[in-house]
Order: C-alpha cells, then sequence, then structure tokens
C-alpha cells in the first residue's frame, strides 16, 4: 500500500530550527518537504537585559513561554548567567513548547489540555481571577505579537512582566519559484503555522502569485487559518494543532483523492 503523501510536494514553512519533525514527517509518508520558512528566529543581543532578568527570577510564581522559540532562547540567555530557579512554574501553550520544556529539564510543565492558544491558557484553573489575582507572572516571548495574555492577567490582579527573548525577521521568498512550482502543478500543500508568517507571504507574493493562492493551505490554528483566508488563498484547511494535526490533515485530504 503506498504511504499517503507518496509523489506529493509540500511546503513546509516553519522557522528553520523548528522544521525537522514535520518535514521528517511528510518524507516518512512518502511526501517530499520543501523547506521555505517565512519567519528567521534571532536572539536579542541585549545581554544586560537577560542579567536583570536572571537576577529577579526568584519573585515570580509563573514563567510562561509563549513558544518552542521562547523556550529555547530565554532558558539560554537566562543560564548564561545563572540556574533556572525552582520557584517559577513553568507554563506553556501547546505540546510542542511543552516537550521543549520538558527535553530543557523542566519535570512539571503546566499547559492546556484542549486549545493550545492564549484563550486556553487563560482556561486554566490555575489562571482564573481568584487564583492569579496578586501572583506574578513572567511572560517570555518574541519581539510583536498578541497582548491579549499580558492584558487578561493584569485585568485579573497580576502583575505582568513581558521580556522580549528573541526577533523575528522575514526572510525574502523565492516567489518565481513558488508560482511556476504551483502552475506546473508540482507543488501540492502549503502548512502554515502562524498569522505573521501568512501575511509575511502574502505580502511577497503581490500579483505574482495568483497560482500559489490556489494551492491547498493546512493551517492548525483557527487564527492562522482565518489569515490564509483573509490573504486570498482559496482552500484552506483546518487541522489538529500542532505537527501531528498538520500531518494527520494532510494525510487524510491526500488520501481521500
Amino acid at each position: 500500500m503506498p504511504a499517503a503523501l507518496a509523489g506529493r510536494t509540500i511546503l513546509v514553512t516553519r522557522p528553520a530550527a523548528q522544521a525537522d519533525a514535520l518535514c521528517a514527517a511528510i518524507e516518512a509518508q512518502g511526501g517530499r518537504a520543501w523547506r521555505l520558512p517565512l519567519l528567521d528566529i534571532a536572539p536579542i543581543e541585549e545581554a544586560a537585559e537577560f542579567a536583570d532578568l536572571a537576577r529577579s527570577l526568584d519573585d515570580y510564581d509563573f514563567a510562561f513561554f509563549v513558544s518552542a522559540n521562547a523556550v529555547n532562547h530565554g532558558l539560554a540567555g537566562v543560564r548564561a548567567h545563572r540556574a533556572w530557579p525552582p520557584g517559577p512554574r513553568a507554563v506553556t501553550v501547546g505540546p510542542g513548547s511543552a516537550a521543549a520544556l520538558r527535553e530543557a529539564g523542566f519535570e512539571q510543565v503546566l499547559v492546556p489540555s484542549a486549545r493550545f492558544d492564549s484563550e486556553g491558557v487563560l482556561a486554566l484553573d490555575e489562571f482564573a481571577p481568584a487564583a492569579i489575582a496578586g501572583k506574578r507572572v513572567l511572560i517570555l516571548r518574541g519581539d510583536g505579537g498578541r497582548e491579549l495574555l499580558g492584558d487578561a492577567l493584569t485585568a485579573r490582579g497580576a502583575q505582568v512582566r513581558c521580556f522580549t527573548c528573541y526577533r523575528r525577521l522575514a526572510p525574502e521568498v523565492d516567489v518565481p519559484a513558488l508560482a511556476e512550482a504551483s502552475m506546473q502543478g508540482r507543488l501540492d500543500a502549503i502548512t502554515l503555522t502562524s498569522s505573521e508568517a501568512v501575511r509575511h507571504l502574502a505580502a511577497q507574493l503581490e500579483s505574482a502569485g495568483e497560482s500559489v493562492l490556489r494551492v491547498p493551505v493546512f493551517a492548525p490554528h483557527v487564527r492562522v487559518a482565518d489569515a490564509a483566508r483573509a490573504a486570498g488563498f482559496t482552500h484552506v484547511v483546518l487541522t489538529d494543532a500542532a505537527d501531528a494535526g498538520l500531518l494527520a490533515g494532510l494525510c487524510a485530504h491526500f488520501a481521500a483523492g
């Protein structure tokens, strides 16, 4: 029996450091993973800011990591000055970043069990208004991004500090190669995993990407799917979360013809 993605070319747009697992999963199903990062991730260079953060870590009740990038760059920045203290409870948004925290040595990680976004975190019992009031919460994140979590926790009475531990950069996209592949039927699907990446791709495509917009897009979150539709993609498939959800969605789609 042929593998589910045999003969299919799937565009993988995760940042380079986060793309390996999805690419390997696609290739294990017989597909070809075409790597095209839509965001580059770079560390911040302000070592003094990390030194100040490291000194204050014991004051926090919770440390929330918005992504695996926040785990990797946040921990590296802090550990350049001290070991991570036992006090702040580690919290994150989904299974990928939870796995990164466990690999980094965190045995207990607080993570939503269903909805993997800020709304899911706010629904945790520990972040309910009565529980979080008066607590100190550190949010480790990249530059930009949503303010929902910090604003909501502040409104619930928490003391919140947002700390930028990495930067997002928008690389150039080889639009002619994408357009040629899509027009010739050599691009079967696009995976998109962040709203910011969707907007960057759409801006790069401009008038040259009409054929690309007709390629099926697979997105693991409703917000990303909505951004893809708003950008003009005509066939958007909402999958379950993370790489496993993307792979399952791809396999189901192509198995159905």
